[in-house]
């Protein structure tokens, strides 16, 4: 049995895609970047002059929490993450990506791919993250 979700109150997906998808025991969520629900992105800022500072420990962060808040939707959290594939644009923010990624896992943690990518869906993203959870669904009565 699986089941699809689009996370109400999250940012609606570019595409025809749900954030969340579980399988069984397993949670997937779709690639996930620091974009807002209203369009805007963590870590990206831009002045009068439209001169862009992207910040890669920002993202990386509100990447991490928007996971976290869409695993939630499926009863989980970023602990039941069992493994994660991170897609940076350019490998020189490798260190900045790190430092925050462990901020929330360590070495107990899932296992994990970082590449590097062409671009991503907006010029403003520097990082976008999927993850996979293992949960183990709820039985009741007998064996």
């Amino acid at each position: 049995m699986t089941e699809a979700v689009t996370v109400e109150g999250k940012a609606t997906p570019r595409g025809r895609f749900p954030h969340v998808k579980r399988a069984g025991d397993l949670v997937f969520v779709s690639g996930t970047s620091s974009r807002r629900p209203d369009n805007t992105f963590a870590g990206a800022e831009a002045d009068e002059f439209g001169t862009t500072s992207l910040d890669i420990r920002a993202q990386t962060a509100a990447v991490l929490d928007n996971i976290g808040d869409i695993l939630g939707s499926a009863g989980a959290t970023l602990a039941d993450v069992v493994q994660v594939t991170s897609f940076l644009v350019n490998m020189n923010d490798f260190g900045g990506y790190n430092e925050v990624y462990g901020r929330y896992f360590d070495e107990s943690g899932p296992a994990r791919t970082t590449v590097a990518v062409h671009q991503l869906p907006h010029p403003h993203l520097l990082i976008e993250i999927q993850a996979v959870a293992y949960v183990p669904r709820q039985t009741t009565g007998g064996n």
